[in-house]
């Protein structure tokens, strides 16, 4: 994992923001090759959208052949709600450049059936090629995306009801009443972010220091979904000092020499683009990016641990229909029955239930003799 920490929020959103343009640089996007963005929400990133808008107007990057995919959106908010996730971003980047609107893609909070919907979003991830670079912020309690603690890490997208920490987190966008704040969103799963070929991760102020330290130092919990990242081959975290604030000195102090030494001995701790995703040409490579396809690890195809270790049955069915009972009646059989031997299925070693009940009238039809003294009666 990379930590990259910068003095404050504006160098943090600066280096990500630059970070985000060499990549599409370096891997050259065309039509039949687009680079795929994932993009989050929320006050962290914002820093990151101006300086991308600023050097798109300047003429410095194209986002014509970039495809994104949203990370979430709330459940039962208008589309046009200046709240909900579409007209954040709209507000903010889609409409200040140039990507195609048919590139966009948002999760519908007012699908008619949502579960469908998030099938859909999970099956258009595998149709573009797959997510090329996962940006993303975290919440107080260090979750990604609306991955709320006790998520699981095998999730994929889904409903998810959010904790009351979230809800009280967001109400300063709904003039801080908690009685406007959805209670519900559509969110990707920590296996659809872990299944990037990239995740970069964006984290500012001191409200942020507690979750980074249980995703930095600690190990990896479903409690703090952000620590997931231990499991990726290619996760970066870029932070400000205020984010620091709960972390060992030593521990700031070892990132910052990784980085140090790195860029005295000529790269940034990245491979090329060429190399991790092809060379401007995904013919090579399948069309669709499935991990039940893959044996082991590649730079290709990441394949984090959890794909290996906690991978669904069927990935996108996250509802699965429940099986039903046979129509048939189940009868116990009996172990004789089993054996190969025919002979041993006509032999009894107890009584079949008619004999047994033929004993009982036997036994007592028999006259019983009573002994009192030495007499018999």
């Amino acid at each position: 994992m990379r930590l990259i920490i910068r003095d404050d929020a504006e160098a943090s959103s600066s280096y990500v923001a630059n970070y985000i343009i060499n990549r599409i640089k370096n891997f050259a996007p065309t039509p039949a090759h687009p680079f795929v963005l994932g993009l989050p929400t929320g006050s962290s990133p914002l820093g990151v959208y101006r300086i991308l808008v600023e050097r798109y107007k300047a003429g410095e990057i194209s986002f014509e052949n970039v495809i994104t995919f949203n990370m979430d959106e709330y459940i039962g908010i208008p589309r046009d709600h200046p709240e909900s996730y579409h007209s954040f971003m709209y507000k903010h980047f889609f409409s200040h450049v140039n990507i195609h609107p048919n590139h966009v893609h948002i999760l519908n909070g007012n699908a008619p059936n949502l579960e469908a919907e998030c099938v859909a979003y999970e099956a258009k991830i595998k149709a573009s090629g797959g997510i090329d670079l996962f940006l993303a912020g975290i919440g107080e309690d260090g979750h990604i995306a609306f991955n709320e603690p006790g998520s699981s890490l095998a999730s994929r997208t889904r409903i998810k009801t959010l904790a009351y920490d979230t809800i009280l987190a967001n109400s300063r966008f709904f003039d801080n009443d908690l009685a406007q704040v959805p209670k519900m969103a559509l969110t990707v799963g920590v296996q659809t972010v872990l299944e990037a070929r990239e995740v970069v991760v964006i984290i500012l102020g001191a409200r942020k220091a507690l979750a980074l330290q249980r995703c930095i130092e600690q190990g990896v919990n479903h409690m703090w979904t952000l620590s997931s990242l231990q499991l990726h081959p290619h996760p970066m975290i870029v932070c400000d000092e205020d984010a620091t604030l709960e972390l060992q000195v030593k521990t700031v102090k070892y990132f910052k020499s990784i980085e140090k030494v790195a860029s005295e001995q000529g790269f940034e701790q990245i491979l090329p683009s060429a190399v991790r995703t092809g060379s401007g040409n995904r013919a090579a490579a399948p069309a669709v990016v499935t991990v039940d396809e893959v044996q082991s690890p590649t730079i290709l195809s990441p394949q984090p641990t959890t794909s290996r270790l906690l991978r669904p049955t069927t990935p996108a069915a996250e509802y699965p229909v429940r099986s039903v009972s046979p129509d048939f009646e189940l009868v116990p059989d009996r172990m004789a029955s089993r054996l190969p031997d025919p002979s041993f299925a006509a032999r009894r070693l107890t009584p079949n239930p008619e004999e047994r009940e033929e004993r009982e009238r036997e036994r007592h039809q028999v006259p019983r003799t009573v002994w009192v003294g030495a007499v018999g009666v």
